[in-house]
């Protein structure tokens, strides 16, 4: 192996200021004399008004969305507006507009506030209060 064979590696090191005169960078370390600049950290924003980040509100991290999701909670009594025996699932839900295409995606939970007057057949997760009520109405819940 030759010298020009050798692979070109560039590795600049860091300015190393502040390390004596012989060094080129020391005493004021490149930062000139006297003024703002060469003392302390300067800071973000120099135009007087507050920095835009300063202004928002406190928000630490990303969050993880498939746990922020809730989904759309239902109650019994709004079920009153289906026939006897009818399948109770997202897509009827939607077309009796009792939720919307936004709340569908997130998902929907029958819960047992109120009372029913029909037996039903679910296809959606129930609370055990509204799955007993259910049951009790001659209904069924076919959720897995």
């Amino acid at each position: 192996m030759r010298l020009h064979q050798l692979i070109k590696v560039k590795n600049k090191s860091k300015k190393r200021l502040g390390r004596g005169i012989g060094s080129g960078k020391g005493k004021t370390a490149g930062r000139g004399t006297k003024g703002q600049k060469a003392r302390g950290k300067i800071p973000a924003e120099f135009s007087g008004s507050l920095p835009l980040y300063k202004k928002l509100p406190l928000k630490r991290g990303y969050g993880n969305p498939r746990l922020s999701k809730k989904p759309k909670l239902v109650n019994l009594s709004d079920l009153n507006i289906f026939k006897v025996k009818s399948v109770v699932d997202l897509e009827s839900l939607l077309q009796a507009k009792v939720i919307t295409d936004k709340e569908a995606k997130k998902g929907v939970k029958i819960l047992g506030t109120g009372e029913i007057d029909k037996a039903l057949i679910v296809k959606l997760p129930v609370s055990e209060k509204a799955r007993s009520k259910i049951e009790k109405k001659g209904g069924k819940i076919d959720y897995v």
